[in-house]
């Protein structure tokens, strides 16, 4: 999933965005976990996500202060992978999202499943799983296809199975 901010992404709209698997910003979205103000703490997942994200003193600032953060200082602190300016986001965001969609179904969800796992797992037991997944795709139809067209040079037609 890939968020597209255009405005404000605080609190709960942040943690939305931080479900996603990639954070697309405009120059004038901003975003923040304002929660403290109110008297309660993030409850979707914003001190877990926003930490792993930008990091501990980052997060911590942000949450404990309530401070909202610019779309540039959000792709700097590494929350937001890119800012583009209002009107060209949402078609930047769907030629991301038709790119990805061309690729085959199987193999982006393994990819996912990679990355995903890299937050609850050792760095060893990660290899590890990557090499498992990398190693049984060479079973799978969209794999041969895949190296086919490489080698025919030419764009694969990925079944998903």
């Amino acid at each position: 999933m890939i968020a597209a901010v255009n405005g404000y992404a605080l609190g709960g709209g942040c943690e939305v965005a931080m479900m996603c698997d990639i954070i697309l910003a405009s120059e004038s979205a901003s975003f923040g976990q304002p929660e403290i103000q109110l008297g309660v703490i993030p409850g979707m997942g914003g001190t877990q996500r926003l930490v792993r994200a930008v990091g501990k003193s980052a997060a911590m600032e942000m949450i404990l202060t309530g401070a909202r953060i610019t779309a540039e200082q959000a792709q700097e602190a590494g929350l937001v992978s890119a800012v583009y300016p209002p009107e060209e986001l949402m078609a930047e965001a769907l030629k991301m999202a038709n790119t990805i969609a061309s690729y085959s179904p199987l193999m982006v969800a393994k990819a996912k499943d990679c990355v995903n796992g890299a937050y609850e797992m050792t760095l060893a037991e990660g290899l590890r799983y990557e090499r498992r997944e990398f190693w049984s795709s060479f079973g799978l139809e969209d794999q041969r296809e895949g190296m086919r067209a490489f080698l025919e040079k030419r764009k694969p037609t990925f079944k998903g199975s």
